[in-house]
């Protein structure tokens, strides 16, 4: 079932990857690690899909969702680094059309930690609205901010994308899955498209989606969806076009440019991303940039999308702890609205659990993807059984001096 490599010292993490499969439920996932640059664990497992029993392969590939904020993030940052963008700046510097409604205070430092106000947007989203960039950034441009930019947070789930997108397209003059292919994914050599080319489309598992039961629909977020459709949650949710029925699982959905949801990989891209970035930065980023990369930029106790405890560096998420906070760990399991990692570490999780970090402090860059989506808002016991058996492995410590807990 499970194939790949793992260095003697990582067995741990390939017992967890097992386990998955055999006690979790999982269908068909990839695990990566690299320590001080090295891949030490590589492991790929399961079926493609249930129905046909196709193997998920060495090259199998798939959508990682919001995975994606991560390779948009260091986008910004790498213009950042080259003295291309200024993330303090006004964002109306480069978008000039950006500043209508009380947005012309906006930066790309608001964007990236989504604080800018605009999570989502109130007016019907065409169908084919995600797949045409200039519908919408228009959009976004003329949409008036939920609350005063700058003031709060909440997640930008999927009109990051756009936001921050359009500031690597104005900054760069290349379209952002341009920018990222010729930047970051040719040069690392890694399986990794924001707007999938049509050739490897047979490679892509398709996405398996977990159902809420009506009885489920109790925590915050899931309230507001059911019973607040002015709320950013439900137009988050709702309010995105032909990628709301499956789009995730279309060529159209895959082929567009979607920088906040529809990046393609598997965990060797994630981790490959990631490595540099654990190693001091490599030809990507300065360490000036680097290290304001993980530093924890906005943070709040109710996240107006998520309406969760939320800390966010600058694109990336930090590690949220919480079990003992959210109403979501109750119901679906103890992991599904937390990702606990080190304190160093900054990545981003993806819809039903999958997940790339770097972690400056331990050498540690790491993926997870998966085709079968599980409950909660960010991770779920199988991506955190294997992060915590990666910290194990490497015989992390923590800053009082004990051993990886959690």
């Amino acid at each position: 079932m499970v194939e790949g490599t793992c260095k003697p010292g990582f067995e741990r993490v390939a017992e967890a990857f097992e386990a998955n499969f055999v006690k979790n439920g999982e269908v068909g996932a990839s695990v990566c690690l690299t320590a001080g640059g090295e891949t030490v664990v590589d492991l790929w497992g399961g079926v493609t899909e249930p129905k046909s029993g196709t193997p998920w392969k060495q090259d199998t590939v798939s959508i990682v969702f919001s995975c994606t904020k991560g390779a948009t993030a260091l986008c910004a940052h790498i213009l950042a680094s080259r003295g291309q963008l200024d993330l303090d700046a006004p964002v109306v510097e480069l978008w000039p059309e950006f500043g209508q409604h009380g947005k012309q205070a906006v930066t790309t430092r608001m964007m990236l930690d989504h604080s800018a106000g605009v999570p989502a947007l109130r007016a019907k989203v065409k169908d084919d609205g995600p797949y045409d960039w200039t519908y919408m950034t228009e959009r976004l441009a003329g949409e008036e901010p939920f609350w005063v930019p700058g003031t709060r947070n909440g997640y930008h789930g999927f009109t990051f994308g756009w936001t921050v997108g359009e500031m690597v397209r104005r900054a760069s003059g290349k379209s952002l899955g341009t920018f990222f292919q010729e930047e970051v994914a040719k040069p690392l050599g890694l399986d990794f498209w924001i707007g999938l080319p049509e050739e490897i489309e047979p490679r892509v598992a398709p996405i398996l989606p977990h159902v809420y039961k009506t009885e489920d629909m109790k925590t915050p977020f899931l309230l507001d969806l059911g019973t607040n459709k002015q709320s950013p949650a439900a137009q988050f949710f709702f309010n995105i076009g032909a990628w709301r029925a499956g789009g995730a699982n279309t060529r159209a959905g895959r082929a567009a440019e979607i920088g906040a949801a529809n990046g393609v990989t598997n965990a060797r891209g994630l981790a490959g991303m990631y490595a540099p970035l654990a190693n001091g930065g490599g030809k990507l980023v300065d360490a000036k940039t680097l290290a304001r990369m993980g530093e924890v930029s906005m943070a709040t106790h109710d996240d107006a999308t998520l309406r969760i405890p939320t800390r966010f560096a600058l694109g990336f998420m930090k590690s949220m702890d919480n079990r003992k906070r959210s109403l979501g760990a109750k119901l679906f399991g103890e992991d599904c609205d937390s990702v606990i990692l080190g304190s160093a570490a900054f990545g981003h999780v993806g819809a039903g659990g999958s997940l790339g970090f770097a972690d400056p402090a331990a050498g540690l860059s790491f993926g997870y993807t998966m085709n079968r989506m599980g409950p909660g808002l960010l991770m779920n016991g199988r991506g955190q059984s294997l992060v915590d058996a990666a910290y194990l492995s490497l015989g992390y410590k923590n800053k009082d001096g004990g051993v990886w807990a959690r």
